[in-house]
């Protein structure tokens, strides 16, 4: 599948599991300016419902979701 979507940074989070994604994620964004993308890779089903809280809680923009093979893949538009 072509990527179609620009980002400036990726958090891979494979093989690991809630809470330890978000606190990556929380981590990451510290780094980035408002308006920039975070694409996030995970594989803990959790995420489908802490990510989405996670871009709520924080004034995020969750772009993008969509399940590949056993992956989640997330782009995340700073707030």
């Amino acid at each position: 599948m072509a990527e179609i979507h620009d980002f400036q940074a990726e958090l891979d989070t494979t093989g690991l599991y809630c809470p330890e994604p978000i606190m990556l994620m929380h981590n990451r964004v510290r780094d980035m300016q408002a308006g920039e993308v975070l694409k996030v890779v995970a594989s803990d089903p959790a995420t489908t419902r802490d990510v989405p809280k996670f871009c709520q809680f924080l004034g995020h923009e969750l772009t993008h979701q969509q399940q590949v093979g056993d992956s989640y893949v997330y782009f995340i538009r700073l707030g």
